[in-house]
C-alpha cells in the first residue's frame, strides 16, 4: 500500500534564504523532500549555491530579483536575510513555510525527532482564539477543549494566519542579552500552543514561520535591511508588528509555541549590535506606535491595509528618522510589486 502524501503537498512552498551551500537539507530530507523550495540567494550572484540532489526547488539570486522586478527591486534588502520574502511574492501556493540554514531537526523530551513542518501545517489549519484567552492554551489540540467559563459564541474561532515556531538550542536574543549570557542554551521544551491575544504585540522571528500566504502574505514584509541600511535584524520583527495589527484589524489570528527546531549557531553578538544598534533605540518609538495603530474601516483587505500603515509609518515614525520615511515608501513599493506578480489576488 502506498504512503500517504504529506499534508499541504501541492499547496506549501518552502522558502529558504542563504548566502552558502544547502547541506543543512540532508537532515531535513525526510520532511522537506516531497515539498516545492523557493531558495533566496543573498550575496554575491555570481557564487554558485549547492543543493543536496533530491529536492524539488528554484533558486533566485540578486540578478534575477533585479530582472523580475526591474526598479521595484529597491524594496528587496540585499545581504540580509530579509530578502527571503521576495520568495513570498513568487510563490504561487497558499501556504509558505520559512526557516534559516542553520536550522536543524530538533527532538522532543522522548528524544523523537520533531516535524516542523508537520506541526505548522496543523497549527495553521484549525482556527485561533484571539479575542478570549483560553486557560489550557490551544482548545483545538488532542485533549484539551474550552475551559469552563469561555463563551460559547467565540468558540469557533477565527482563521490562522500565522504560525509562529521556537528553538532549541541557541534562542533569538539581542545583543546586549546575547554579551551577558554568551553561554545560555534553551533546553525547555513546552508541549504548548497558544493564541496570541488581539491588542498584543509579539517579537516575531523569522528562521522558523509558516504562514497562509493568501490570508496575511501581501503583509509579510520584511523591510529595508542590511547593505545600505541604517539597521539590521529587524526585519523578521517589522513584519510581526504589521501583521499583528492588521491581523488584529481583520479578525485574523496568530498562533506560538510548538513547533520547536535545533538552532545549531549563534551569531557574533559583537556584529549583532552594530546592526542592531538604532534598532534598541527606535523600537521604543516603533512599538508604541504599532500598539495604538489603528485601521479605517475602508481597508478591508491586506494590501489596503499595509497601504494603510505605511502611510502612518511615514506621517509618525518619520519623526523619528528619515529611514522610516524610506522604509514607508518600500512598503508601499512591495504592495506594487506584489500585485504586479500576483495579479489574481491583487485588489
Amino acid at each position: 500500500m502506498a504512503a500517504a502524501p504529506p499534508p499541504l503537498k501541492d499547496e506549501l512552498d518552502i522558502v529558504i534564504p542563504t548566502i552558502r551551500n544547502l547541506d543543512f537539507l540532508e537532515m531535513w530530507r525526510p520532511f522537506f523532500e516531497q515539498y516545492h523550495l523557493i531558495i533566496v540567494q543573498d550575496g554575491d550572484p555570481s557564487k554558485t549555491i549547492s543543493v543536496p540532489q533530491g529536492f524539488d526547488y528554484e533558486l533566485y539570486n540578486r540578478n534575477d530579483i533585479n530582472r523580475i522586478l526591474g526598479p521595484k527591486a529597491s524594496c528587496i534588502s540585499f545581504k540580509d536575510s530579509a530578502c527571503r520574502c521576495f520568495g513570498y511574492m513568487v510563490s504561487k501556493k497558499k501556504y509558505i513555510f520559512t526557516i534559516d540554514d542553520d536550522c536543524f531537526v530538533a527532538k522532543d523530551p522522548t528524544g523523537k525527532q520533531i516535524n516542523a513542518l508537520e506541526q505548522h501545517i496543523k497549527n495553521l489549519l484549525c482556527p485561533s482564539t484571539p479575542l478570549f484567552f483560553n486557560t489550557l492554551y490551544d482548545p483545538f489540540r488532542e485533549g484539551a477543549d474550552f475551559v469552563r467559563g469561555y463563551p460559547f459564541s467565540l468558540r469557533e474561532g477565527v482563521p490562522t494566519a500565522v504560525s509562529h515556531g521556537l528553538w532549541m538550542n541557541i534562542p533569538d536574543y539581542d545583543a546586549p542579552t546575547q554579551l551577558v549570557k554568551p553561554r545560555e542554551r534553551n533546553t525547555r521544551y513546552v508541549d504548548a500552543v497558544l493564541t496570541i491575544p488581539k491588542g498584543t504585540l509579539f517579537p516575531m522571528c523569522g528562521m522558523n514561520l509558516a504562514f497562509d500566504r493568501d490570508l496575511i502574505g501581501p503583509a509579510m514584509y520584511f523591510g529595508l535591511m542590511g547593505d545600505g541600511q541604517p539597521i539590521g535584524r529587524y526585519d523578521d520583527m517589522w513584519a510581526g508588528w504589521c501583521i499583528k495589527v492588521i491581523c488584529d484589524h481583520l479578525g485574523l489570528g496568530v498562533k506560538t509555541g510548538l513547533p520547536y527546531i535545533w538552532h545549531s549557531k549563534a551569531s557574533n553578538p559583537f556584529v549583532n549590535l552594530k546592526k542592531e544598534y538604532k534598532g534598541i533605540f527606535w523600537q521604543e518609538e516603533i512599538i508604541p506606535f504599532f500598539q495604538s495603530a489603528t485601521l479605517s474601516k475602508e481597508s478591508t483587505t491586506v494590501q489596503k491595509c499595509y497601504v494603510e500603515l505605511s502611510k502612518q509609518v511615514k506621517e509618525t515614525l518619520g519623526k523619528v528618522d528619515p529611514y522610516f520615511v524610506k522604509l514607508a515608501d518600500a512598503m508601499e513599493t512591495w504592495i506594487q510589486a506584489w500585485d504586479d506578480l500576483n495579479p489574481a489576488k491583487a485588489n
